[in-house]
């Protein structure tokens, strides 16, 4: 499998999955020109891509899905509570391009074995994914305020994760971001700490963790 973060941060998320045969887009946050031209320098043509999984309905990881999908003909996967989040958003996206799925029920798309899974964030219906393709499984948890104990469960026997590590506690605390900002990051449905991400990778070392990138979502 391969893998790459085309664009993280509050201005636009994106991620290239590829699998044996299949190549998905995890999020598409930032402009349809820019993701293009991130594929173009991995040497990946956006024609070739097979999908595209949303996490969640924020702006900053569906900016682009509608352009994508309508000019590109590329399906969208998402969870009836992140379609109803993304019909607010005013994008609209064809019938024919609209997939749904279920967290905790496993999906496939070309040789992609997709395990959606329930994350604690301030959307709709958000959620991380493992993906397994010829023995091999990757994980992907951002966006959430708290790992759980189903979270782990669905990180565990992963070769490699990409992690949320969004802020240190004390530096959050001093910084001038107003409070309600502040409690909406460190909140059980915001985002997740550096300790909290330390922790969380302590725990997954001994089930076949091999390679952790964290992201400041």
């Amino acid at each position: 499998m391969k893998f790459c973060s085309l664009y993280s941060g509050s201005t636009g998320n994106s991620l290239f999955v590829q699998g044996e045969e299949t190549k998905i887009l995890v999020d598409s946050g930032v402009s349809a020109k820019k993701i293009t031209e991130a594929l173009e320098s991995i040497n990946i043509d956006i024609k070739e891509i097979n999908a595209i999984l949303v996490t969640h309905e924020h702006i900053d990881h569906i900016r682009s899905v509608g352009t994508i999908a309508k000019k590109y003909n590329i399906p969208i996967y998402a969870t009836l509570g992140t379609w109803n989040g993304i019909e607010n958003e005013k994008l609209v996206i064809n019938i024919d391009e609209k997939h749904y799925f279920k967290s905790e029920e496993k999906f496939e798309i070309g040789d992609l074995k997709i395990m959606p899974f329930s994350t604690s964030h301030d959307a709709m219906d958000s959620c991380g994914f493992s993906i397994e393709s010829d023995g091999k499984k990757i994980s992907i948890a951002t966006d959430l305020g708290k790992v759980t104990t189903n979270v782990i469960n669905n990180l565990k026997k992963s070769k490699f994760i990409l992690l949320e590590a969004n802020y240190e506690p004390d530096v959050l605390k001093a910084c001038s971001y107003p409070y309600s900002i502040k409690t909406r990051i460190c909140g059980e449905r915001g985002h997740l700490s550096n300790e909290e991400a330390g922790n969380t990778i302590s725990k997954l070392t001994n089930s076949g963790l091999q390679n952790v990138m964290l992201r400041a979502s």
